[in-house]
């Protein structure tokens, strides 16, 4: 990934002149293909939680690490923000360690469908896509 920026961004909880920093990143740590940009829009518009995606990786599933996925309002100190595919990405960094060149695609087929994390980090992954170990 390359030098991030800090760019603060207004803060819903907090007063109006107070601001969340964040990094902006770039395409380099996580890219949305098209499908998954507009998949992922349709959902926020859906959901109302938020207008940002947050990407985490946490312990667990069946090979060790597994993919999130949510909406928020806001982003949080730390996080990288990365805009693709038309979506603010905010990914926190120590997420980012294991997103590094990652592709977010989104199928609608009826079997196999939905997001799909390609990560080149993956050493290996389960069948259904949502678990991961390096």
């Amino acid at each position: 990934m390359s030098p991030a920026t800090a760019t603060p961004v207004p803060s819903a909880s907090a007063p109006a002149a107070a601001a969340v920093v964040v990094r902006e990143g770039n395409e380099n740590l996580i890219r949305l293909t098209e499908a998954a940009g507009r998949k992922a829009a349709a959902l926020a518009a859906r959901e109302k939680q938020g207008d940002y995606l947050r990407i985490a990786i946490n312990g667990g599933g069946c090979n060790g690490l597994s993919y999130k996925l949510r909406f928020t309002a806001e982003p949080r100190r730390g996080d990288i923000l990365v805009r693709t595919a038309g979506i603010p990405v905010l990914v926190d960094s120590k997420t980012a360690l294991y997103l590094k060149g990652t592709v977010l695609d989104y199928s609608d087929k009826m079997i196999a469908g939905g997001f799909k994390f390609s990560n080149p980090n993956a050493k290996a992954s389960c069948s259904c896509g949502e678990s991961f170990s390096v």
